[in-house]
């Protein structure tokens, strides 16, 4: 949804059928997709599993590490294989000190009632990275035995579904999503002002004097 808000004609590639998805989708390996058609494009976005390696599988969820794949790097190389400008995001844990951390992002930083502290690989290109702003107040819900209100907290927790973190509509209020009322995709997705800030400045670059689109 950011990259469409940034002026991009967004087409969408998953493994899994994405219902809610509101874009043109294609149903397929993301990595096969890239290789066959990613020269085709002026920007690739990509978010492999972060389950292999964020930092919940890393502590509670240990004994399921390797319940999932490892796709960081088979992603990467067909990003460069393809010779186009790209975005890989991951969330903070063991992926993110494999990556060039470019950028990082904080729902906190666009008036977001959510943290989701997001990384952010830029290959072929770059932008300014913007200043890590305070947080302010605590998180919402069940914290050591103690409920924090949402009239008390200023953050909602979007994962999971116990500890009293919020219903649907808070989750998609905090996040800028209106498109999917599935607790589960709402998630495992981004704030679309990440993406609306990145795909502002790609295209910059893009019709900046001097340049052509592919």
């Amino acid at each position: 949804m950011g990259f469409h808000l940034a002026g991009f004609r967004v087409l969408g590639v998953d493994v899994l059928d994405q219902p809610n998805y509101p874009f043109a989708f294609v149903r397929g390996d993301a990595i096969d997709f890239i290789r066959a058609h990613g020269a085709a494009f002026d920007l690739i976005s990509a978010g492999p599993p972060c389950q292999h390696d964020c930092t919940l599988t890393a502590g509670t969820n240990a004994r399921h590490r390797d319940r999932y794949p490892d796709l960081l790097e088979p992603t990467r190389d067909a990003l460069e294989a393809a010779r186009r400008p790209y975005v890989i995001e991951q969330p903070p844990g063991r992926a993110s000190k494999r990556m060039r951390v470019d950028l990082t992002l904080c729902g906190e930083m666009f008036g977001l009632r959510v943290l989701r502290h997001r990384n952010f690989e830029l290959g072929g290109w770059a932008m300014p990275r913007p200043a890590h702003v305070p947080h302010r107040g605590p998180t919402i819900g069940y914290r050591h035995g103690t409920y924090v209100s949402p009239e008390q907290g200023r953050y909602f927790q979007v994962y999971g579904n116990g500890g009293g973190k919020g219903s649907i509509t808070d989750w998609q209020h905090a996040m800028g999503i209106d498109w999917t009322g599935d607790r589960r995709e709402i998630a495992e997705a981004i704030p679309p002002a990440y993406t609306e800030l990145i795909g502002r400045h790609a295209a910059q670059q893009m019709t900046a004097p001097g340049t052509v689109a592919a």
